[in-house]
């Protein structure tokens, strides 16, 4: 599947119908989520760090782009890779980078890391680069962080929201919305939204009544699958 097809799965979609990417962090959950059925998948960065051995945030570029075209190379539906804030690369080599490992998409952050919001118009200058540099190649989905590193405010999230669909990326992912700031974001923001659910049907059904059009789980699927190994393996030890 082409970038262009990925990006047709985000629209037209009935509501409470969003797009499901499970989170994969190695070649073999990724093989499960495309047995199980799933169209395309979306990398988590804390996910693919932890099966790393690294924090998240700390992973570093090479290892992570070797992980994601490992998960790329495993499944024959697409995947988008959450890549941070693009590792310091100019747009063309990050897009470079991106296409070298298989992916169709990308999720990009406007935080530095560090716990501080980047300038919202500088960001959005940047946006508009990398979407030079990839043409139609990729689908740019632009994380805002506005309820994790910033005031919180859904007027200051909107607003970032639609500098970077200016700019030209295809989704914004307003991290850690909460629920009934949603109708303020989806009324003021144009095209599609990414919101994150916990790995439960419940989670995702909440989601999806909200209006999300995409779902996506962060590092959830990688931290239950670990939890519900930790719990088998303190049976067998005792």
């Amino acid at each position: 599947m082409t970038a262009s097809a990925f990006r047709a799965l985000h629209h037209d979609r009935a509501a409470g119908d969003p797009l499901v990417l499970p989170g994969p962090w190695d070649a073999g959950s990724a093989k499960m989520f495309a047995d199980a059925g799933f169209p395309a998948l979306a990398t988590p960065s804390a996910g693919v760090a932890a099966s790393l051995g690294y924090e998240d945030g700390a992973t570093p570029p090479d290892e992570m782009f070797a992980a994601v075209a490992r998960i790329v190379r495993a499944v024959s539906v697409p995947v988008s890779a959450d890549v941070e804030g693009g590792y310091g690369l100019a747009p063309g080599e990050l897009v470079e980078r991106l296409l070298e490992a298989g992916v169709v998409g990308c999720n990009l952050e406007d935080s530095d890391g560090h716990g501080t919001l980047k300038d919202s118009q500088r960001h959005a200058d940047w946006l508009a680069e990398v979407r030079a540099a990839a043409g139609d190649a990729l689908f740019i989905n632009a994380r805002v962080d506005t309820f994790l590193f910033g005031t919180g405010d859904p007027a200051d999230a909107v607003a970032r929201a639609r500098l970077y669909v200016a700019a030209g990326v295809d989704c914004v992912y307003p991290l850690l919305a909460p629920a009934e700031v949603f109708p303020v974001l989806r009324d003021g923001i144009t095209g599609p939204i990414n919101m994150a659910a916990e790995p439960a049907r419940e989670s995702v059904a909440e989601v999806a009544r909200l209006g999300a059009t995409r779902i996506t789980f962060g590092p959830g699927m990688q931290r239950y699958a670990m939890g519900a190994m930790a719990a088998r393996a303190a049976e067998l030890r005792g």
